[in-house]
């Protein structure tokens, strides 16, 4: 029986995966995509959440910051994402929401958000902070498409101690005290510090890791919409990557992987066996590891740090209108349409994170919510588009998978009761009851946790980045002017957000394994 071949194998099709085959294929090799799903996308896509609703959220990751112009100026991609016009609101839970600071691009009103809170002082120290991490933007991000600095080259290009002390000389949680003094300012910043990470930010540099991706996607540290959803941004890969004479197949799960390129490949239900000259490793590094044990081959380097460990609940939501606030001096759209932060000021961060270090479901979870709606309805249909329903997605931080384990459906109903208590101590009414019901009668609401994710989208530990977040620079002198995927294995690199210079929704890992194969000569 013959034994397809191909250039190149990826395996994983989720948006780093069809970055590679786009640029792989565009180059002339003959590319497929493997997905294990039946569809394509991994956690970039949109879902019609709710039975008989007629709205598509972003049912996993939902806001891009890390995709560059480079890549969708070198694809093609037909993809437009939107500026939100507010950066954030945030209640005082001090006032039990009955005030809060809303920062946008108006500065004058961001000024006097911060005299109403009380906070004046730290104004000034706001704006030096993020004028540190600009100049960090600016030096660091057009890095993330070149070949991998040095730790010393990327200092150099930052040039400035002070910025490189914020961001990797001592943990940030410190830094973030020294610029400003209000416990909820000071939350406010530290969340960017946490998003999928599980962090003590005064004592661990691995949030600064976390913080650094957060403050410099762009080159200005901006998150965006992507009109359509976050499908839109799977669909522009997609059809760059067909376009380009990739082909995918779905329901493929790679059962084994020998290193020399041959692949066990179990296709809804029947094992098959095809071979590549190379493979991209797109989906989660602990994957591969499994595939190249189930082979009888070494694990590549580096993975085998520590056990991946997600840290969220995401709880998505349709409703009938925007909840009330306590806060008279904010109206809810204003609120809504940058990032609303709960509960979420420095001393609530930490409390959460000695609970969940103990063992505990926080007694006041951390969380933020994003509202899509606001800045594009286009995923609602018309009749939704045409009255005031508003999505809501909710993301709440310290939440680690080892919460879940042992009793799954239940500790997810407490995350949920108190992560809805929560945000209702900083309402003028509770967010149940301004959900929508679907026509089945039940309430528009669904919540995925670590465990769910594992089990939802193959994410190991539920690890929204495949694993913990890395520095965007060669940490040994092997790895200076490499791309950052390569494995021990010659013929196998990362391709996911494992990788390093991976995370979040960018593109670069893809980018950076068709980079890495192609200087290796493999172009036609």
């Amino acid at each position: 029986m013959h034994t397809p071949h191909h250039d190149v194998v990826v395996v994983g099709g989720g948006h780093n995966g069809l970055t590679a085959a786009a640029y792989l294929a565009r180059a002339g090799l003959r590319t497929v995509v493997l997905e294990q799903q039946d569809h394509l996308g991994g956690a970039s896509v949109s879902a019609a959440v709710f039975p008989g609703v007629e709205a598509r959220l972003s049912r996993y990751s939902y806001l891009v910051s890390l995709l560059p112009q480079q890549v969708r100026d070198e694809l093609g991609l037909d993809l437009r994402l939107v500026r939100r016009r507010v950066s954030s609101y945030t209640p005082d839970p001090r006032t039990a929401g009955a005030s809060g600071l809303l920062v946008s691009d108006d500065r004058d009103a961001t000024t006097a958000s911060f005299e109403r809170l009380g906070a004046g002082a730290d104004r000034a120290g706001w704006d030096a902070l993020y004028a540190r991490t600009a100049r960090a933007a600016a030096a660091l991000w057009p890095t993330v498409t070149e070949p991998l600095l040095s730790r010393e080259q990327a200092r150099e290009r930052v040039g400035d101690d002070a910025v490189w002390g914020l961001l990797v000389g001592r943990p940030v949680g410190l830094s973030v005290a020294d610029a400003v003094a209000d416990d909820v300012v000071r939350g406010v910043v530290l969340t960017d510090a946490l998003i999928g990470t599980f962090a003590d930010t005064d004592a661990d540099l691995l949030a600064n890791r976390c913080f650094l991706y957060h403050v410099i996607g762009g080159g200005t540290g901006d998150w965006d919409v992507p009109v359509g959803g976050m499908g839109a941004v799977q669909a522009a890969l997609a059809a760059a990557a067909r376009a380009a004479g990739a082909g995918t197949v779905t329901g493929a799960r790679v059962v084994s992987l020998d290193p020399d390129g041959r692949l066990v490949v179990d296709v809804d239900g029947t094992e098959q066996v095809l071979t590549a000259d190379r493979v991209v490793w797109a989906g989660a590094p602990a994957g591969l590891d499994a595939a190249l044990a189930a082979a009888g081959a070494t694990p590549h380097a580096g993975t085998a740090l520590a056990a991946p460990e997600g840290s969220q609940l995401k709880v998505n939501m349709l409703l009938r209108r925007l909840p009330r606030l306590r806060d008279a001096s904010v109206d809810p759209r204003d609120a809504f349409a940058g990032t609303f932060h709960v509960n979420e000021s420095a001393s609530q961060i930490a409390t959460a994170f000695a609970q969940a270090s103990a063992g505990r479901l926080p007694d006041v979870p951390p969380c933020e919510v994003y509202c899509h709606t606001l800045s594009d309805r286009s995923v609602l249909g018309a009749d939704l588009a045409a009255s005031e329903a508003q999505t809501l997605t909710l993301f709440g931080l310290h939440m680690p998978a080892r919460l879940f384990r042992e009793d799954p459906d239940g500790a997810r109903e407490q995350a949920l009761a108190a992560t809805l208590a929560s945000i209702g101590s900083v309402l003028d009414e509770p967010l149940e009851d301004v959900l929508l019901t679907g026509p089945d009668g039940r309430p528009c609401l669904e919540v995925r946790t670590p465990v769910d994710l594992e089990g939802d989208v193959g994410l190991p530990g539920g690890h929204i980045f495949h694993r913990d977040l890395q520095w965007p620079w060669a940490e040994t002198d092997e790895q200076v002017g490499t791309w950052g995927v390569e494995t021990v294995h010659d013929r196998v690199v990362l391709g996911g957000a494992g990788a390093r210079r991976g995370g979040g929704v960018s593109g670069i890992p893809g980018r950076s394994a068709a980079m890495s194969l192609l200087a290796a000569g493999d172009r036609r």
